[in-house]
């Protein structure tokens, strides 16, 4: 989604962890995002800001890439400037998360972040309600229980890599309306080819509520270092099984668990009996690490972790997934 009129603020350049290429400085409210490079925040996708842009061009010798740079950089100010209309009369601001939410990435950078639902990779196809950003917020006890397994699974040669973290009760709430629609199956191939979609409620895959809204929820994998190189997800493009062989399915740079990440399968059970070797052995790796530091796993999805205690345990929040609500936290 683009940012909304306002002050351009930018970061500073770093290397993006497990993509060998330089991380543009993140937008904030007010930039204004003309393409995408490959990096870690996005799961393929890399905003870039204008100001990038107008840098970019600076470095380009040849004169057609120039000017199309030129063109693309005033069509994005225009834009910019047409949508820069002062707020409505009377408009509530946007709730922000308690003190104790914080980003991930303030916790520990190390961390691969490569956040689904901002993009249409995913089960429904489209980017989920909430997700304004691509960042990872969670209580603070989960993220330094994250950093912990980092630290542990570094000196083995993996790192961590986190598809969902906290989720807005407005996201389960677009899952049900998604499930309830029959005639939108466009991401079945992938995502859930042997369940009957009229299936879902029933067979547990979609619920009202999640933990996730809770803030203490997290789906995660693992990548092994140094890794390798992926690509963004182009929508309409064929869509493989998500049990296939690993070689077959999407390009994740994960290791294998023997599905991918959110396979509405019984293939994702985390001991399903069926799954052997070096799969089951990923996936016991991944859980011996987390269970060391106080997540219990969710059975029905390897994936799937909760830390425990909770510190809301019976409370599901609905403020958005973005910088601003765990800004100064």
């Amino acid at each position: 989604m683009a940012p909304h009129a306002g002050q351009v603020r930018g970061q500073e350049e770093e290397s993006v962890a497990g993509y060998g290429v330089p991380q543009l400085p993140q937008w904030e409210y007010g930039e204004c995002v003309v393409g995408g490079f490959v990096g870690a925040d996005t799961g393929g996708l890399y905003p870039i800001t204008l100001s990038r842009a107008r840098q970019l061009m600076d470095d380009v010798p040849m004169t057609g890439i120039r000017t199309a740079f030129r063109t693309l950089a005033a069509t994005a100010a225009t834009l910019l400037a047409v949508t820069a209309a002062a707020p409505v009369a009377g408009a509530s601001p946007e709730p922000k998360a308690p003190r104790e939410f914080v980003s991930l990435r303030s916790v520990d950078p190390t961390i691969i972040q490569e956040m689904r639902y901002t993009t249409a990779h995913n089960f429904l196809g489209v980017p989920v309600d909430g997700y304004r950003q691509p960042v990872c917020i969670l209580t603070r006890p989960v993220a330094v229980a994250l950093r912990e397994a980092q630290t542990r699974l570094l000196r083995q040669g993996y790192s961590l890599k986190v598809y969902d973290c906290y989720r807005p009760q407005r996201a389960v709430d677009h899952f049900v309306r998604w499930a309830k629609d029959l005639d939108d199956q466009a991401m079945k191939d992938e995502f859930y080819p042997l369940v009957d979609k009229t299936r879902l409620f029933e067979d547990g895959y979609i619920a009202e509520k999640s933990g996730h809204s809770r803030g203490s929820t997290v789906d995660l994998t693992l990548v092994r270092l140094p890794a390798a190189p992926t690509r963004p997800y182009v929508p309409g493009e064929a869509l493989t099984p998500c049990f296939a062989p690993h070689s077959e399915r999407f390009p994740d740079n994960s290791v294998d668990m023997g599905t991918s990440y959110d396979c509405f399968d019984t293939l994702s059970h985390t001991d399903d009996p069926r799954v052997q070797g070096v799969q089951r052995a990923n996936r016991q790796l991944l859980k011996r690490t987390l269970a060391g530091l106080g997540f219990v796993n969710l059975a029905e999805e390897w994936w799937h972790f909760t830390y425990k205690p909770e510190l809301f345990p019976d409370t599901y929040f609905d403020f958005t997934v973005s910088r601003r609500s765990v800004a100064g936290h």
